[in-house]
This record gives structure tokens, sequence and C-alpha cells, in this order.
């Protein structure tokens, strides 16, 4: 029997496909490394654009790789498009360090919403955590005028909120303000994933449903937990994007599943490391992340929300 043309075809996703444009490191857990698998136990399919390729990440004493720059961004985006391969339902980016490769990614907004016009665009615009800037400055005014008005959902920290709306969060109506701040320059949902606001850890969630109507407005206090973990956020955003997909019109039961998965996995880790013999509060912790299957996939809700004005 003769072979068949070599003319691959992907069949479309039922459940979702995701175009997440973030950091990879090798060894650990961060930027995709954190955020693919997650996604995958949720149902989606996730094709990875790693915006470095990094030994582990760069919180160890040393780390060695290469960064992807505009250039080969869009070359990767014009070999998929030249095979009919650019349709997503979902785009998701986090850590991006240079200027050039952020107005690269605003083209590729552009390209996959071409293809298709209700591409959810969930954006981490990670840009820094108390008080310290990870990116050049330059980047928060394109973060400002370019990239919040065409992100789906934003999930910033509260150091991160403060920079792009130029608003101080020290109570809880400050973080509220922001996040309608943020609606009117754009995105429908805005998720402060981590405010440390009168010695409470919170998420603040806001969902604006429809122009006219005020956004229903959300908060979840987190557990404290004494260790310090990287790829955290990067799971925070994957978790919102997948739990939000399931349940688009409520933001605060994605907030509650995506919170209480992340603490299941979080203690998981502590517990482990423990186990083995090592001190979590002597450094960071690398997340147990395939140990945490069941949690990522079924999560028992352990964080619930409280909705302001209710």
């Amino acid at each position: 029997m003769a072979r068949p043309p070599i003319l691959s075809v992907a069949l479309p996703s039922d459940t979702g496909r995701v175009l997440s444009i973030q950091s990879h490191t090798v060894q650990g857990y961060v930027g995709n490394k954190s955020s693919v698998f997650p996604l995958q136990l949720l149902g989606f399919d996730v094709d990875p654009i790693n915006s470095v390729q990094f030994s582990n990440h760069t919180g160890y004493p040393t780390f060695r790789g290469q960064v992807l720059d505009g250039k080969q961004l869009w070359d990767l985006i014009e070999g998929l498009e030249a095979n009919q391969l650019l349709h997503y339902t979902h785009l998701l980016t986090g850590y991006i360090g240079s200027v050039s490769f952020l107005d690269t990614v605003l083209q590729v907004v552009d390209k996959l919403r071409s293809v298709n016009p209700d591409l959810l665009y969930v954006c981490d615009p990670v840009l820094g955590d108390e008080g310290k800037l990870y990116v050049p400055q330059e980047l928060i005014s394109v973060y400002q005028q370019k990239v919040v008005p065409v992100a789906s959902m934003l999930t910033p920290n509260q150091f991160e909120v403060e920079l792009l709306t130029g608003l101080r969060i020290i109570s809880e109506q400050d973080g509220l303000t922001a996040c309608n701040t943020l609606h009117s320059a754009g995105p429908r949902k805005v998720v402060i994933t981590s405010a440390l606001i009168e010695g409470k850890l919170l998420l603040i969630g806001s969902h604006k449903k429809t122009e006219e109507q005020p956004p229903e407005q959300f908060k979840i206090e987190i557990p404290k937990i004494p260790a310090y973990f990287t790829g955290t956020g990067d799971l925070t955003t994957a978790l919102l994007l997948g739990w939000s997909n399931k349940y688009p019109d409520n933001l605060e039961k994605a907030a509650e599943l995506a919170v209480s998965s992340l603490q299941a996995l979080l203690r998981r880790t502590v517990e482990d490391y423990k186990r083995a013999g090592f001190d979590p509060s002597t450094s960071s912790l690398e997340i147990r992340l395939i140990q945490s299957q069941d949690e990522i996939r079924n999560p028992t809700v352990t964080c619930k929300a409280v909705k302001y004005g209710s």
C-alpha cells in the first residue's frame, strides 16, 4: 500500500488550545514548566514557546542558557501560519525581558485575533515583586499603553498593580479602585493574585461582565505558608486560565479552585521537603508539581471567596 502524501493536519481542540509564551528551565518549575502541565491536566492542548531557555531558574547561584529575541519569535509564528496552525482559543504570556520582545508579542496578539477574533489573552505582567523591579523600567509604559488594552484577563501581584496604575495599595478599597482603573483600560477580568493588606494575604478579583454594569468583585484570604517558593505566580495564572475557561461567568469559583489547588500543592511541597530532612525556611523550594496531579485536576475548595458589596 502506497504511503499517503506528507500532509499533516492538526485536529481542532474541543477543550481549548493555548499558545503559552513564557520562560523555560531545564530543571525546576517556573514559566512554561510551571504552566503547561497543569493546563494539560485541565484538558487543554498547550503549545509552548520558550522566551528563554535556561539550565535552572535565576535564583540559583549560577545559570546558563539562551534568550529568544523578537525576530526568532516571529519566525516561529510565521512557521505556524504557513501551515495554517494558528487557531488558538487562548494566548498566555508571563515573564518578558525586553521591549522588542514585548512589541513582537503584541504583533502575535493581532495575528492570532485575525484568525480567531474570540481569542482570550491572559497576561501575567511580570514586572517585579515586593518593591523590586525584575525588568527594564521602559517595559512598564509598554504594558500600560499597549498590553493592558488588549488583554482579556490580567493577573498582576500587588507591586505590579501599583506600577501599572500609579496607585498605592494599602487597603482593600485601594485594590478595588486599581481593578476598576485597569478595567477602564481594557481587560474584563482582573485578578490581583497576592496583596499583603493589614497583615492579611489576599487575592482580589474583579469581573466586569458588561460595559454598563459595575464589576463583580471579591476577595479570598490566602493562608500563609512559612516558606518561599518559585514558579507559584506562573502556576496561579495557568490555573486561573484553566478554571475560568470551565466557569467563564464565575470568576469567584475559578479563583477558589485555583487558590485551593495551589495551597494543596504548596503544603505537599513543604511536607516533602521536611520528610527529606530539609528545613523549608532556609531556601526557596521547587514546587512538587508532578506529585500534585490530583490536587490540580480535582481540588477540594478550602479557600472561599467573599463578595464585596453583598
